[in-house]
């Protein structure tokens, strides 16, 4: 701005010096030809009174500084006081300004009649003229020096003309620190800042809404832009999507099949697909933002759906499991009570293949039974049923149920401890000691031992049981809880068991909010803890 101004200025201060000296010279000029040819006029006068006189003697001595020419009445040249261009031709030359036929410059002339009717002429070139101005050259130096004075005014006045503009805070405009003719510009900054600020606030408030919003979303929120570059990414999403964070390129950082889900849908197309890393299991699902007929990005929702993948795989287990399970037993009661139906069944065979049907039959209604448990733990069914147990009881009761089975194989049971109560449902809490006391006998040795120990460490209540049985290889270890699940399938079914029982024990260990440790070694026994945290206050509760 500064510079316009200064350039302006100067302009203006340039033209019209140029249209000054332009005048001034031009006026010069003419004045000094105007003096020039009434200086001729005079001399031409005083010199054709001269001829009168003496004639061409009073020429030969007569000095001058311009051309002197006498010329007769038939034209010839009488007198030419520069001979080298004389030319005896002049009779019918007109007493103007012109170009020089025999000099090649521009000339003044002036002629005047003589009493004999001679003509005089007398002639000046106009270089003289010129010269005469060359007089008055000191003005030009006089018009570059108010050049340099004009340009200097011309910078200065710019810097102080602007100084209150360049000083305006456009943050804080104040009308009374600049010109009032400005007043009313910074009085539109003032209300221009002021609407900036509110669509600033409203901006950062819906941006804080969206953050809270999205951040507490369980599930992964990716915003990106045409490039594939992440605009905006909650917590969630950096959990699901390591790295994907904003302002780095998602079809870079995350895995093949997520960045070709994520390049189809910028190019208009919805995406859904499954991630499974082997510990994690991450759905995401890809749409493409639109503006108009424009495509702008995608959104990408991440969500963890290992639980539910896990569910879901349980529950094909489950009823493959539960499926082979009844249908082996069935099977067994179908052909026996089939050979029986036809008479085709010896007397002596009859009784042992209605025992077969009765085991089988009691195992079905344990597995059963079993199933019924594990949904009511499943579905939390046992609100009401909540009361104080005594775990040192309750598994004594549990050993002199198991006494028999343990007398055939001479396994010891043994109980340690003293009597501590927990809360907890009673039933669900005996099913819990007596599946972990069965299992230790019936996965023990011949004349083994099974110990239950009740005891306080800390402020849990612990029950452990001990057996000197075979034990659980380490590969096993972390599925044993399982539903169906079975070490040794074959020594399983030759005992008996459903393959629910460590399941059911995991289960109430979950409603109880109880611990579940288990150590083991293969020939040398198991030993799995169920520890029981401290009964809350009243206090605790109201917390």
């Amino acid at each position: 701005m500064t510079r316009k101004i200064f350039l302006s200025t100067l302009f203006v201060g340039l033209t019209v010096l140029l249209l000054c000296a332009l005048v001034f010279f031009g006026l010069q000029y003419s004045q000094t030809r105007d003096e020039t040819l009434a200086a001729l006029r005079r001399e031409a006068v005083y010199a054709a009174q001269g001829i009168a006189l003496s004639g061409e003697e009073y020429l030969e001595t007569l000095e001058h500084d311009h051309r002197v020419t006498w010329i007769a009445r038939d034209g010839s040249i009488l007198f030419d006081s520069d001979d080298a261009h004389a030319d005896r031709s002049q009779a019918e030359k007109p007493e103007v300004i012109r170009k020089s036929e025999s000099t090649g410059e521009e000339t003044m002339y002036y002629a005047v009649r003589c009493t004999d009717g001679s003509v005089l002429r007398l002639s000046r070139t106009l270089g003289a003229v010129r010269y005469a101005l060359v007089t008055v050259s000191p003005v030009l130096w006089m018009v570059v020096l108010v050049l340099i004075f004009s340009g200097t005014l011309a910078f200065r006045a710019a810097s102080t003309i602007l100084e209150p503009v360049n000083s305006i805070d456009l943050d804080k405009p104040d009308a009374s620190k600049t010109y009032p003719e400005l007043a009313p510009l910074v009085g539109r900054i003032e209300e221009q800042n002021l609407t900036i600020r509110e669509r600033e606030e409203e901006l950062s408030r819906r941006q804080k809404e969206f953050s809270a919003l999205t951040d507490s979303m369980q599930e992964g929120f990716l915003l990106v832009d045409r490039e594939g570059t992440v605009l905006s990414a909650n917590q969630a999403a950096l959990q699901l999507m390591p790295g994907c964070t904003a302002g780095e390129s998602f079809t870079d950082r995350a895995k093949p099949e997520a960045a070709e889900a994520v390049r189809a849908a910028l190019g208009g197309t919805r995406q859904e697909l499954l991630l499974d890393d082997g510990e994690r299991t991450v759905q995401l699902i890809v749409n493409p933002v639109t503006a108009g007929p424009r495509l702008s990005g995608a959104v990408i929702l991440t969500l963890d759906v290992t639980e539910r993948e896990q569910r879901e795989r349980l529950r094909r287990e489950f009823s493959a499991n539960v499926s082979h399970e009844l249908k082996t037993p069935l099977t067994s009661i179908s052909g026996f009570a089939e050979l029986m139906m036809h008479g085709m069944t010896p007397p002596d065979k009859t009784v042992e293949f209605a025992g077969d049907i009765f085991r089988e039959s009691r195992r079905m209604i344990a597995l059963v039974d079993d199933i019924i448990r594990l949904s009511r733990l499943d579905e939390d069914g046992f609100k009401t049923e909540w009361s104080d147990v005594n775990l040192y009881d309750c598994a004594r009761d549990v050993l002199d149920t198991l006494t028999a089975a343990a007398d055939k194989n001479k396994i010891s049971l043994k109980l340690t401890g003293e009597p501590l109560t927990i809360r907890g449902v009673p039933q669900v809490v005996g099913e819990m000691i007596y599946n972990l006391c069965d299992n230790a006998v019936k996965y023990n040795k011949p004349e083994g031992s099974v110990t239950v120990d009740v005891s306080r460490v800390g402020e849990e209540t612990v029950l452990t049981v001990s057996d000197t049985g075979i034990g659980i290889p380490y590969a096993h270890r972390s599925r044993v809880f399982e539903r169906f699940y079975r070490v040794d399938k074959s020594h399983s079914r030759e005992i008996g068991g459903t393959g629910l029982g460590l399941s059911i024990v995991k289960h109430g260990a979950m409603l109880h909010h109880a611990r579940l440790t288990l150590d083991s070694e293969v020939g040398a026994g198991t030993t799995i803890r169920v520890a029981f945290p401290p009964e809350k206050t009243e206090e605790d509760k109201a917390k």
